[in-house]
């Protein structure tokens, strides 16, 4: 319309009392918005105020009827990618809707403030094979997105972070492959209930400017049970790191919300025999969840893929970090040359202030394949968020290849826990774990092993013997540990090193159910 009006005013220009053409006049300013994070809060508010809202706008059927190997065919056009002409190192690609992913998304970018939503566009993508119609409507939207920078290479463009599904979004340091994910927030996973997963209704993205370090997203999450704004800063590097803001209005009370939650997928690691399925020694995208508790406790425990679903709780006071980590780097361990399990990132989230009480769960999953993420964890609060009212929370996710930067001390190297033997004659079973311990300071303590011991505590049954051998081979030590348990008993067992004046290495823990009689 400005430009309607501009050339309007050329073609009769108006002239003074003198006859005379005015001055000319300076051109028209773009509209400046405001646009940020208190709008996406006020949304958020607004939502949690009315009932849930049950209709979705329509998707063709011939994109939800797309196979997996179809939908593969749809592509977006990477010389179509939004901001190639901005001078920032960040760049803009879309996600098409089809097969699973039938919830559309608007997507908008945020230019001089003012939010401007993205229409869609049949000749952003590539169809290949895939049978879509001739013409699909402006209004579609897409169902994510993701952005690409030079983080690998200043002369090349990878992908850094994607937003696509419910509210999983995934990112990645320098030199990693796809993994475990992220997820803005998780409602009674592992409960009683059955899960709800909370969707975005809405994404905003800052529009870079040619100096921009860090990528703003905005999001407007909605769920039967839960509406919230979050914010995101994404700043790429050898870690990159997502500072995440959210503000939290549940339309209910919920026992069972996982703040901060990270899904991952484990088949099959060290020791794991009866789960190998083909040549690989080890199928995972993460090994271990690991801890750092409120009293600054370092804790390592190995995931498993059990025989049912197990939730293992962590209780804790104002935690300072957690997060699900693939220690094992090396590629020997894995030999899987598609897949690059060696290379899967770690995810390392670090609360924004204090937390209070509750606990970080773990839920473990039986699962026959790679194909599905069977590991969450995630923060509990032990008071559920109150109804009607906003709770705002904070943290950073950073993506890890090593835990050695996040501490000193000894790291646990390896763990196996052998079968279990029964004593019917004694009514026990007992059990064995082997657990490696390396790095920290315990290459220095090779020279006089007996100055180092071994604690082994179980809250149940009976430590039956514990040893601990200097490893020289890993520059480390090796413990073994027996645990004798009367039949159906559970217990958890927690072992660390240590000298007569300090602790050496972070603690190893499990857990593990004794076979009924």
């Amino acid at each position: 319309m400005l430009a309607a009006l501009g050339s309007i005013g050329l073609a009769t220009p108006l002239r003074s009392q003198d006859g005379r053409p005015p001055a000319a006049s300076p051109p028209v300013e773009p509209r400046r918005g405001n646009f940020g994070y208190e709008d996406v809060v006020r949304q958020a508010r607004e939502l949690a105020g009315r009932p849930f809202d049950t209709s979705a706008p329509a998707v063709p059927d011939a994109l939800t009827s797309l196979t997996y190997d179809s939908y593969r065919e749809i592509r977006f056009r990477r010389e179509k990618a939004l901001w190639q002409d901005g001078g920032s190192d960040y760049r803009l690609h879309l996600f098409h809707l089809g097969f699973l992913h039938d919830k559309p998304v608007p997507i908008h970018v945020i230019s001089d403030g003012n939010a401007i939503p993205l229409p869609f566009n049949m000749a952003l993508f590539e169809y290949g094979k895939a049978q879509v119609p001739q013409k699909l409507p402006v209004s579609l939207g897409f169902a994510g997105f993701a952005v690409t920078t030079t983080l690998n290479d200043l002369k090349v463009q990878d992908e850094v972070i994607s937003f696509l599904g419910a509210s999983y979004f995934r990112f990645l340091g320098r030199g990693h492959r796809y993994g475990l994910s992220a997820r803005s927030l998780a409602l009674d996973v592992g409960g009683e209930r059955a899960e709800e997963f909370p969707f975005f209704r809405a994404l905003w993205l800052d529009k870079p400017q040619p100096d921009s370090v860090d990528l703003v997203i905005y999001a407007l999450l909605d769920s039967p049970s839960v509406s919230g704004a979050f914010r995101y800063v994404v700043t790429p590097g050898q870690q990159t790191s997502v500072a995440v803001t959210a503000t939290i209005v549940p339309r209910r009370t919920i026992e069972r919300i996982g703040i901060a939650p990270l899904t991952s997928m484990f088949l099959a690691g060290e020791g794991d025999r009866e789960q190998r399925t083909d040549f690989r020694p080890e199928v995972h995208d993460s090994d271990g969840l690991m801890l750092k508790t409120g009293a600054g406790e370092w804790i390592w425990r190995p995931i498993r893929n059990p025989q049912a679903l197990t939730i293992s709780s962590f209780h804790d006071r104002n935690p300072r970090g957690f997060g699900l980590i693939q220690r094992d780097r090396e590629f020997g361990h894995y030999q899987d040359l598609e897949a690059h399990y060696h290379a899967r990132p770690g995810y390392w989230v670090e609360p924004s202030g204090d937390w209070g009480e509750g606990r970080v769960d773990l839920i473990e999953i039986p699962t026959q394949g790679e194909e599905f993420d069977n590991i969450v964890c995630c923060w509990t609060p032990k008071t559920p968020l109150p109804s009607g009212q906003p709770t705002e929370l904070s943290y950073r996710i950073t993506t890890v290849s090593t835990t050695e930067t996040l501490h000193a001390m000894a790291q646990v190297q390896s763990s196996i826990a052998a079968r279990e033997e029964l004593d019917a004659a004694a009514g026990l079973a007992k059990r064995r774990f082997i657990v490696d311990f390396n790095a920290g300071d315990l290459e220095y303590y090779l020279s006089d092993p007996k100055r180092v011991s071994v604690v082994a505590t179980v809250s149940t049954g009976t430590v039956a013997r514990a040893t601990i051998d200097p490893n020289f081979a890993a520059k480390g030590f090796r413990v073994i540990v027996d645990v004798t348990l009367r039949p159906g008993e559970s217990t958890d067992l927690r072992i660390f090193l240590r000298t007569p004046r300090a602790t050496l290495s972070e603690t190893w823990t499990t857990s593990w159910t004794a076979p009924a009689a």
